[in-house]
């Protein structure tokens, strides 16, 4: 078992790197792969940089270039659920677009045409070891299991906010996990999306995502930790 981890931003893979006996790195497409384990886990740690194209090619260098048998995705979200906090966790049902929109040939709203899928649903076996793990490491936190929303947009009004809500479903925003979701797909990998609440999507924004991006971003990293541990 190999783990491809990718995190947008350094402050995503900090916590992780400092725990990674690391035996190589590789920069790819402006992408720097770092090779080693955690614990007696081997791992590709890798920061992809924000937005959905930087996404899947990352994921789709892990799986091909370094043959990687499960992708991680960690990192900070916006919440859409107002049963959903900053501070809580997500962890993916399935994932997908809010901002693909070819309805005119058909399609439904978030689905790519002549794909065949609209949600990608997350391996259940890694959705069970996030969950457990969370709740082991941190039996205060809130967990939830939802649906994650993913665009090339960062949401940060309530009208637009509860649009999303109401027409996906979705439990939290970014802007990767749905890119990293659909290359896992197409290759048969299986992965899951773990996204720490940094701010509730919507004018507040700017004051809770500053204060809370770093701290939310290193919970949901060390919550990956103790789930790798149980990866063994």
């Amino acid at each position: 078992m190999k783990i491809g981890i990718i995190g947008a931003m350094e402050v995503e893979i900090a916590s992780l790197k400092k725990q990674m006996n690391i035996t190589q790195e590789k920069t790819i497409a402006r992408m720097t792969f770092i090779e080693g384990t955690i614990g007696t886990q081997e791992v590709v740690l890798v920061r992809s940089g924000v937005g959905k194209v930087n996404a899947g090619v990352c994921a789709q260098l892990l799986i091909t270039v370094f043959h990687v048998t499960h992708v991680l995705n960690t990192g900070v979200a916006g919440s859409l659920n107002n049963d959903i906090n900053i501070g809580d966790l997500v962890v993916s049902k399935d994932a997908m677009y809010h901002d693909v929109h070819a309805e005119v040939f058909g399609y439904q709203s978030g689905e790519i045409p002549q794909l065949g899928i609209v949600q990608f649903p997350a391996d259940e076996t890694l959705r069970k070891l996030a969950v457990e793990g969370i709740r082991k490491a941190a039996p205060d936190v809130q967990v939830f299991e939802g649906r994650i929303l993913s665009g090339d947009a960062f949401i940060a009004d309530h009208q637009k906010k509860m649009e999303l809500r109401e027409q996906f479903h979705g439990d939290c925003t970014e802007m990767e996990g749905t890119a990293i979701a659909q290359v896992c797909w197409l290759n048969q990998i299986p992965f899951v999306i773990i996204r720490a609440i940094s701010d509730k999507a919507d004018e507040s924004v700017q004051v809770s995502y500053d204060e809370f991006e770093a701290k939310a971003a290193e919970h949901c990293a060390s919550l990956v930790f103790e789930m790798l541990k149980k990866m063994n």
